[in-house]
């Protein structure tokens, strides 16, 4: 920081102010000591205006350290944090380490040219949304200019997949001899819990009294302490919880089997199923149910109505319902 100073010369009126430019030491008269001290002021903006509007130099590491604490700070979870570090691991493999001056916008272009040759565009798509946070913070700690852009690529929409009431029913048919994964099924299909959150539920997260039940994301780190759960749903898990041993703490003590899972569907003829649809599933029936996507959106837990509608609901049955309320009959 450069220095500005006011001083007075002894048997001259007025005040000075003094400062070093190019190592040659400056000065200017005023008449007055206010006047003085607005000039120090804008001397001292001047001087330093590097400091104050330029961009600051550190090198790639310090700055990846110190987004990632911001972020912990924050309170982003470790999936999340997880995410974004691999995203910058390529950011640092295809550009190389980076000081804040040197990335610009072809530094960025040229990562996003290379990483598309690498993986498909919902995969970059993620990248460029994480380099793109990253950025933003590094605006906001004058690491970097704030003429960069970093805009995702349009991808090519692909179909939601769900489940119909045939292919539900013959699932649940095959899934008999397995009490187990039935139940995991069944709160999949009528809550729209993932895997993960459903295989961590204990017996005191279950009210069968309100018909509800207890959760928290694992993912997210959302909780909602009373999630409705349909009355029928309720008695399939009254019978399944009956039949537990005693003393036992977790709904579900063994793990989820992935090959008997490929196995079933496999039997019921959806060879491509994932455990996932399922909760897209429930998405798209409540959409065909008229259930407004705001509702959709609280029980889902997601961050925006964007991600409920384009990637869980399958509107397909939806767009059929509308067509068929035309009264073509009056036409003809």
């Amino acid at each position: 920081m450069r220095k500005v100073w006011i001083y007075k010369r002894k048997n001259i009126k007025g005040y000075w102010v003094g400062w070093y430019e190019s190592s040659d030491r400056k000065s200017k008269a005023l008449p007055s000591k206010d006047l003085a001290e607005h000039y120090k002021q804008i001397k001292y903006a001047q001087l330093n205006s590097d400091v104050f509007t330029g961009i600051i130099s550190v090198d790639w590491q310090e700055m990846v350290d110190e987004y990632r604490e911001a972020k912990k700070v924050q309170g982003v979870t470790e999936g999340t944090l997880y995410e974004h570090s691999l995203s910058l691991r390529n950011f640092e493999r295809i550009v190389g380490k980076c000081n804040s001056k040197q990335i610009t916008q072809n530094v960025i272009d040229k990562f996003i040219l290379e990483r598309g040759t690498e993986v498909k565009r919902p995969t970059l798509n993620k990248d460029i949304r994480n380099i793109k946070t990253f950025v933003i913070w590094c605006r906001e700690q004058r690491y970097l200019n704030g003429k960069l852009k970093l805009k995702e690529l349009k991808v090519e929409e692909r179909p939601v997949k769900s489940l119909n009431d045939g292919q539900i029913k013959k699932l649940l048919t095959v899934l008999k001899q397995y009490p187990a994964l039935k139940m995991r099924v069944l709160l999949a299909l009528a809550t729209g819990l993932r895997r993960g959150d459903i295989d961590s539920l204990k017996i005191s997260d279950i009210d069968f009294e309100k018909n509800s039940i207890s959760t928290a994301s694992m993912k997210t780190k959302k909780c909602m302490s009373s999630r409705p759960v349909s009355a029928e749903i309720m008695s399939e898990l009254s019978k399944y919880v009956c039949r537990l041993d005693v003393g036992q703490e977790k709904l579900f003590c063994t793990k989820f089997g992935y090959r008997k899972w490929r196995k079933i569907c496999k039997v019921v003829g959806l060879a491509d199923l994932k455990f996932h649809d399922l909760r897209k599933t429930f998405c798209s029936l409540l959409a065909q149910n008229g259930v407004s996507t705001a509702v959709t959106q609280r029980l889902l837990e997601h961050s925006s109505p964007n991600l409920t509608n384009k990637v869980y609901t399958n509107v397909d049955p939806v767009l059929r319902q509308a067509v068929e309320q035309l009264k073509i009959s009056s036409w003809l």
